[in-house]
């Protein structure tokens, strides 16, 4: 189906947040970490561009600068999603990290010369919700779409309406919504040359075979309340460029949405947590998992705009956090994937089909979720 990754992933992957900005064979002038304010976005809440609790939504800026100036990369962090409305409650009253502006003030970004933006996800929904009518009693807001919308068009007064170079990435929840706003963002930034996207992490499967599979469908139905929210059903009909990168072993996948029956629950925690705990049962549910991922991305077919990178680590996520990329152990993969497919300067399908046990990759420290 692709090209073999060896089992040495040290010797074969990427610090993949370098590569999604180190595009151009220019030379990349790379900064110190530096911490960016937040930008709470203008008149937030007459465009009920607003979070969860109310507050106005925003955003972390870094302005671009030498020949990465007219390029922008919008970033949309992962956070899992609040599907009901007590769940939605608890992340307001537990998690206003993922649910509110009102205390947040800097972020750290890694340093690139392109335009860096940074949108907080605080709506829940993987930036999806335009619900217009205001809960009373909870006060909660559902108006993520909005949010994406009201974000970007106030970039495009910063600049970005006369970028060149384009992207839109995103983690986990964030990857998800990558694929979801693709299109939608290609549509904000008419004029930009080359506009792609990069979803990590953000490839969440139906696995109708697989145990669970009801579970999976109410979970993501009380989200957006259609059964296509799963990418599958979707990326085949997305016509801007679009890059997956992900594990056919995503942890998050397997420890949260992958649920055995019950004769093989004994244990599943304490399996899903440390791999050489699992039962040979356990362990084969893990396979069938990844078998059937791969399935489900060969069902995508082979659009020649679309990139991949399908690996096999124990990981869920590989942008987002700094010791994944800055590590010495983080892998290395050749020609800047990434960069060849931004760029065309060649197709990227690369898809490990040989390894069929979940790899512990020792990326940075090593213990991910």
């Amino acid at each position: 189906m692709g090209i073999y990754i060896p089992t040495t992933m040290a010797d074969h992957w990427l610090k993949l947040l370098i590569c999604v900005i180190a595009l151009s064979n220019t030379k990349v002038n790379v900064r110190a970490s530096e911490m960016v304010n937040i930008t709470l976005l203008s008149n937030a809440v007459e465009k009920g561009a607003v979070c969860l609790d109310g507050s106005p939504a925003g955003y972390h800026y870094a302005k671009g600068y030498g020949d990465g100036a007219n390029s922008w990369m919008i970033y949309l962090p992962g956070g899992g999603w609040c599907g009901r409305k007590q769940s939605c409650i608890d992340r307001v009253k537990y998690s206003p990290m993922l649910s509110s502006t009102k205390n947040i003030t800097q972020e750290t970004f890694d340093f690139y010369n392109w335009n860096r933006v940074f949108i907080r996800y605080c709506d829940g929904s993987s930036f999806m919700g335009d619900v217009k009518k205001v809960d009373p009693e909870t006060n909660l807001h559902k108006r993520g779409s909005r949010i994406f919308t009201a974000v970007i068009d106030e970039l495009l007064s910063k600049g970005l309406k006369n970028a060149k170079n384009a992207m839109l990435t995103g983690n986990s929840a964030g990857g998800l919504a990558t694929i979801l706003n693709c299109d939608r963002f290609r549509a904000l930034v008419p004029n930009a040359n080359t506009v792609k996207c990069v979803s990590d992490s953000g490839f969440f499967i139906h696995a109708k075979n697989l145990p669970n599979a009801a579970g999976r469908e109410r979970t993501f139905a009380r989200v957006v309340h259609f059964h296509c929210f799963f990418p599958e059903n979707l990326v085949a009909d997305i016509k801007t460029p679009l890059f997956l990168l992900n594990s056919d072993f995503d942890k998050f996948q397997i420890q949260v949405n992958l649920k055995p029956h019950p004769v093989d629950n004994p244990g599943w925690v304490n399996c899903t947590r440390n791999i050489t705990t699992c039962t040979p049962p356990q362990l084969q549910i893990i396979k069938d998992f990844r078998n059937t991922f791969l399935e489900t991305v060969k069902g995508l077919g082979n659009n020649p705009s679309r990139g991949l990178f399908i690996n096999s680590c124990y990981i869920h996520d590989f942008l987002y956090l700094m010791g994944r990329y800055n590590s010495q152990d983080s892998p290395k993969l050749h020609n800047k994937a990434i960069g060849d497919w931004y760029f065309n300067r060649s197709s990227v399908r690369l898809i490990d089909t040989k390894i069929d046990y979940p790899l512990d990759c020792k990326i940075g420290s090593g213990n991910f979720v």
